[in-house]
């Protein structure tokens, strides 16, 4: 049997369609991706993480996204919806588009079974070519679990990986600590 053949989009294709999509889609390597609907318990995370964000960050130049803004991954080839950026200083606008940004710092996603191999692969693959990336962000919705890559001194990534809900998330490219009962605020076993 013959497998259908890809549909391949080019950038301005993909950014025509999402000015007129009713839902978000994500856009690899000219193949379009549409973006589904996400557990109580993702939700809950993303909204924790966000309060903890902006609550911390409140008097400074950073500004946190909700997963409603893109981001260039990978120029011409990969663009995102992660869960959560956040921007220092200048916000850069790939194109001039108000919805589209070049220069996140920090990123988290939390991770479904769906896309828990996309977020560590090919997408993290993309968004180490981010050059004022600094953290990246990997949250697990099922249990107590945090994958924390950072980018030292020398440009390397190093993971840390944090179990227990009285742990502690440096994020040094912030400058600020976040305990995990904070992210894992009122998560329970009904909502996963």
């Amino acid at each position: 049997m013959l497998k259908p053949e890809k549909k391949i989009f080019s950038l301005e294709e993909y950014f025509e369609i999402e000015n007129r999509a009713e839902f978000k889609s994500e856009y690899y390597h000219g193949e379009i991706f549409a973006m589904t609907g996400a557990s109580i318990a993702h939700n809950l995370i993303v909204s924790n993480i966000i309060t903890v964000l902006n609550n911390s960050l409140s008097d400074s130049r950073c500004f946190v996204f909700p997963g409603d803004i893109k981001v260039q991954a990978d120029f011409g080839l990969h663009y995102t919806y992660p869960d959560v950026s956040v921007v220092c200083n200048d916000i850069e606008f790939f194109e001039n588009r108000n919805d589209t940004i070049v220069n996140p710092v920090v990123i988290f996603e939390v991770l479904s079974q769906s896309t828990k191999d996309y977020d560590r692969g090919s997408k993290f693959k993309a968004y180490r070519k981010i050059k004022s990336l600094k953290d990246y962000v990997l949250v697990d919705q099922y249990s107590i679990f945090i994958e924390h890559f950072y980018k030292n001194d020398s440009g390397f990534w190093i993971l840390n990986e944090f179990e227990k809900v009285s742990d502690s998330l440096n994020i040094r490219s912030l400058n600020i600590d976040i305990c995990l009962s904070k992210i894992y605020h009122r998560i329970d076993s009904r909502y996963i």
